[in-house]
């Protein structure tokens, strides 16, 4: 992406990285995955979405009439800032979707410590379509149903690779969005090597924090270590004022209990 869309894409990021510490990360990348396809299929509702002359809040109105009841709030949430945002071309906004959906399954799998393992076989995987001419061709086919493409990929792979490889391989089989199987392959395994470059902070608070206390926190922390930090959001009752965070062994404690066990060390010492 370029100019415009470059900017609108950091954007989206903000809202999407508010969001997605406190939701279920699987779910939200097949619901992003879901509504880029559709955007894909329906080219009226795309251009309408992207329509620059249309103000964002009537775009995110209507993404909310779409999609309320049927996605996650964390979905609806992040289309909407996607649709509020101007693109230099009307394909970046289910582009900007899809490229969500692959960070969300691949924090998933961050957050399973096997994030690694996925970047591996995404590798694998494309080097086995290489070879296999007749496998490139099962599963470039357009004319193949997409239920069979599935099911082959089931059977192929299975419980044999981490369920982010399968959900990222079957996202660019089945909806190739123009592009060589070769391509989207490379293309998903460049934005899962991305992310391994992210930094991830648990964040422990006794109450939720708000969108706009996410993103605040977001950008202190990218600004103190010099690279995005994806935060893991979770709600301990047991945490009395204040926040703990913790990236890889580094600890910011700034709870109540954390400075009264800082005294005691201290009075112990």
């Amino acid at each position: 992406m370029r100019g415009l869309s470059r900017t609108s894409l950091a954007t989206v990021e903000e809202r999407f990285n508010a969001v997605a510490g406190s939701a279920e990360l699987g779910t939200l990348s097949d619901e992003l995955f879901a509504v880029a396809d559709l955007l894909d299929r329906e080219h009226g509702l795309r251009r309408a979405l992207s329509d620059p002359a249309r103000p964002g809040e009537q775009k995110a109105a209507t993404v909310r009439a779409l999609l309320e009841g049927k996605v996650s709030a964390s979905t609806i949430s992040t289309v909407e800032a996607a649709v509020s945002a101007r693109w230099s071309r009307a394909g970046d906004l289910p582009d900007v979707l899809e490229r969500l959906g692959v960070v969300a399954a691949s924090a998933e799998a961050e957050s399973q410590s096997r994030l690694d393992e996925v970047d591996d076989e995404l590798f694998r995987f494309g080097r086995i379509v290489a070879a296999n001419p007749d496998l490139r061709r099962a599963l470039s086919d357009a004319a193949a149903p997409e239920s069979g493409k599935r099911q082959l990929l089931r059977d192929l792979l299975g419980d044999k690779v981490a369920p982010t490889s399968l959900r990222l391989v079957t996202q660019v089989v089945a909806h190739p969005r123009g592009r060589s199987l070769e391509a989207g392959l490379e293309g998903v395994g460049q934005l899962v090597a991305e992310q391994r470059q992210r930094l991830v902070a648990v964040v422990r608070t006794a109450v939720e924090l708000s969108d706009a206390q996410q993103e605040r926190l977001a950008a202190w922390l990218r600004a103190s270590y010099g690279r995005d930090v994806h935060l893991n959001v979770e709600v301990d009752k047991r945490v009395i004022g204040g926040f703990s965070v913790r990236i890889g062994d580094e600890i910011i404690d700034s709870t109540i209990v954390g400075r009264i066990e800082e005294v005691r060390r201290r009075l112990a010492g």
